[in-house]
């Protein structure tokens, strides 16, 4: 068994599903409008950001570790990389900042805050795609 496989494996399905999660969360609280599982989404959300920075980080740890070496990556696939660690990173900050406000965001307030996790997360996905290719 090639051990390399395996782990890379392991890590893009939990990418995967953590890419479900930042970007089905934000749409279905668009789509019900439903406020009042609002902190649970956000939980929700925050858990799929936590999710695809860890199994990210450790893409880059596997390479390291089986080649001693971070990929060899240039020219699109550095822009499509920055890409995505701003958007996790304004997404993740943004929803702890939604979480520690008293009380969560209200009307057009909240419909901005998941418009924006929801741009993000497409956003993030997008950039991937172009990561994936380009690299």
């Amino acid at each position: 068994m090639n051990w390399q496989n395996l782990v890379y494996a392991l890590t893009q399905v939990g990418h995967n599903f953590g890419a479900v999660v930042v970007v089905a969360a934000p749409l279905y609280r668009l789509i019900t409008g439903q406020p009042a599982r609002e902190r649970g989404v956000l939980w929700l959300t925050l858990s799929g950001w936590a999710v695809q920075i860890a199994s990210g980080t450790l893409f880059g740890l596997v390479s390291l570790y089986f080649y001693r070496q971070l990929p060899d990556i240039h020219g699109i696939a550095i822009v499509a990389l920055t890409v995505k660690i701003v958007c996790a990173i304004t997404a993740f900050v943004l929803i702890a900042v939604s979480l520690r406000a008293r009380d969560l965001y209200t009307g057009r307030r909240a419909t901005m805050v998941w418009q924006t996790l929801a741009v993000l997360a497409i956003v993030a996905l997008t950039a991937a795609a172009f990561l994936r290719w380009y690299s």
